[in-house]
């Protein structure tokens, strides 16, 4: 089952990468006491995820620190470095969106929101969706329906809908 509005998301330990390498991110002591937004994207560098979903909240970070969020993070089913790296190639790490990884896609399928599309290289992906988390209570859930389109999980959409 899917996580939905009102569900707490579940304790889990992300990867980002640090000055000295890949470091542990408890995500329940990330969320607690804060209002964060948490965007997913089937994988670093895939067309759609590259040049739309990212880049949307990238263009949209300062109308969500406006809303009080304290943070914007991108969570992906690939490797620590492979976040790191994709953070500096589409200036989402300077523009102070956090790239934390999900390697074993643990969180993901946690919260139900994993899929595999063979087809596409892609297995034990996340599904594509944007969620405003406050105090670790999804209070906004916007995924979409089709892991190829960025519309409803877009961070226009999602910050019009705060």
């Amino acid at each position: 089952m899917s996580i939905s509005t009102g569900d707490k998301l579940p304790d889990a330990t992300l990867l980002q990468m640090g000055p000295d390498g890949p470091e542990p991110v408890a995500l329940a002591d990330r969320l607690a006491g804060r209002k964060v937004v948490i965007f997913a994207v089937p994988g670093a560098y895939t067309p759609t995820c590259h040049s739309a979903h990212v880049p949307s909240f990238v263009r949209t970070f300062s109308g969500f620190a406006d809303k009080g969020v304290d943070e914007i993070v991108c969570v992906s089913v690939n490797d620590p470095f492979v976040m790191g790296a994709w953070g500096d190639a589409t200036g989402a790490t300077a523009a102070g969106i956090t790239m934390l990884a999900d390697p074993s896609s643990a969180f993901t399928t946690a919260i139900g929101m994993n899929f595999d599309a063979p087809p596409a290289g892609l297995n034990a992906r996340s599904k594509r969706y944007a969620m405003l988390v406050e105090d670790g209570t999804v209070s906004l859930l916007q995924a979409e329906e089709n892991p190829g389109v960025c519309e409803v999980s877009a961070g226009e959409a999602l910050l019009a809908s705060m």
